[in-house]
């Protein structure tokens, strides 16, 4: 008797855990039912993907949506649309919001936002601060919550712990992973009267060099070590850091931004200027081929966008009073399948570092694999299709990207988030239903 269900897809190329494999997925009640369904089998819903790649639901672990803060910059609404446009199914959102997201009262108010406003599943950090240090124990705990967020190094907002006495007892609070913004505070203090209003751009990252960012990682890997207290250090950023964190894997893992395999210096200051600034700052070639050479030595456990955005107008100042972040959560998935199609990395390679990739760091439950059981989120892709990004197409209302013009090959389709299907063809149907991310504790 033929089997019936909520969902089909059928005729894609299937990126499983074991292969791609050309096959069709049944889904009921929001999880994969089966992997492989029978030809006469029913559904509600079917979906042709012949010519298409299937793949679970895409993951960008390092998203700011600025909520709450200024709508006219960006909003969870706003920003999960971006991701569904973009083809993400799940994003992670950090604490340095106005106010910060650093206590049960605050993270309670965001739960409960999260779940009657966003498009797509989230997992919210909390953030860390001198005085918050003996609460993260159990803020950590609480539901939807996929890490702690410290800032070592001074950044977008007023999170900070900079020295070791207060960076030590906040990873003796608790025993989750705790994600790194690494950069040495001490170090970029003591450069800062170098410079000046009006310098070049490329500046930025004279001041925040690449000692600023080894430094900092080099500090937080002996307090992990001391303390045995796990490790994810956010957007590395130098040759330097990836050598040195090959001797610390039984701690640590890390993040590559999208920005830092993709853009390079001198050129991003000089064509971009203030649309170029970001923290840590885009560096030459021998950092982005470091990048690449650890994505392709399994060094590299997670990609992220650090969608960051900041008005127009406030892009335009001179530096440094231009504000450091780049847009880039509506962008991630069509950049990382253009690096794929020029070879740069497998389509398998992508899926692990987008999908597994985050499900093993933070310790997710039921996403990051196609498999029986697991949330029916699934990113359909055109490995073939060819588009220009365009600020059009920008749906933040900030309204710009600093990839504007670049031409890709590879293209999100179609956004499946627990068997409703909520982007396809670069429409948004429904209403939004995003839920909090389950994690492991």
């Amino acid at each position: 008797m033929p089997a019936h269900y909520d969902l089909i897809i059928r005729n894609g190329a299937c990126v499983l855990p074991w292969g791609t494999v050309e096959t069709d997925i049944g889904v009921r009640n929001g999880h994969i039912h089966t992997v492989g369904t029978a030809s006469d089998d029913t559904a509600e819903k079917t979906i042709d993907a012949t010519g298409l790649h299937v793949l679970p639901g895409l993951i960008d672990p390092h998203v700011h949506l600025r909520d709450p803060g200024d709508k006219a910059i960006e909003t969870i609404p706003t920003g999960t649309k971006a991701a569904i446009l973009g083809g993400l199914t799940a994003v992670f959102d950090m604490p340095n919001t106005s106010p910060s997201i650093t206590d049960a009262e605050k993270l309670a108010w965001k739960r409960g936002y999260v779940e009657s406003v966003a498009w797509c599943d989230m997992g919210l950090y909390v953030g860390g601060t001198k005085t918050n240090i003996p609460a993260l124990k159990d803020l950590e705990l609480t539901d939807g919550v996929c890490a702690v967020k410290i800032f070592a190094g001074s950044s977008t907002g007023d999170l900070m712990i900079e020295d070791d006495e207060h960076l030590e007892k906040a990873m003796r609070s608790g025993r989750r992973r705790i994600a790194f913004h690494s950069e040495d505070e001490y170090r970029l203090q003591e450069r800062k009267p170098q410079f000046k209003s009006g310098d070049p751009y490329s500046h930025h990252m004279v001041w925040r060099d690449e000692e600023c960012a080894f430094l900092g990682t080099r500090r937080l890997m002996a307090l992990a070590r001391k303390t045995g207290r796990p490790a994810h250090i956010l957007h590395v950023s130098t040759a330097q850091e990836f050598e040195y964190l090959k001797d610390y894997r039984d701690l640590a893992t890390c993040e590559v931004l999208v920005n830092h395999l993709t853009q390079v210096a001198p050129d991003c200051y000089e064509r971009l200027e203030g649309f170029g600034v970001m923290n840590p700052p885009i560096r030459g070639e021998e950092h982005r081929a470091a990048a690449w050479k650890a994505i392709a030595e399994g060094a590299v456990d997670t990609i992220g966008s650090d969608h960051a955005p900041h008005p127009r107008d406030k892009k335009l100042l001179p530096w440094p009073e231009c504000p450091a972040g780049l847009t880039g959560v509506q962008t991630l998935v069509p950049i990382m399948l253009d690096h794929v199609n020029a070879g740069r990395l497998t389509l398998a390679r992508m899926v692990d570092l987008m999908c597994a990739g985050p499900a093993r760091v933070y310790n997710v439950i039921g996403k990051g694999r196609i498999s029986t059981g697991y949330d029916a989120d699934f990113t359909l892709v055109d490995m073939k299709r060819q588009r220009r990004i365009e600020e059009s197409w920008i749906v933040s209302p900030c309204g710009w990207t600093p990839f504007a013009g670049m031409e890709i090959t590879g293209w999100p389709v179609a956004t499946i988030i627990r068997g409703n299907i909520v982007m396809r063809d670069d429409e948004v149907l429904g209403e939004p239903a995003g839920k909090l991310v389950k994690f492991a504790q």
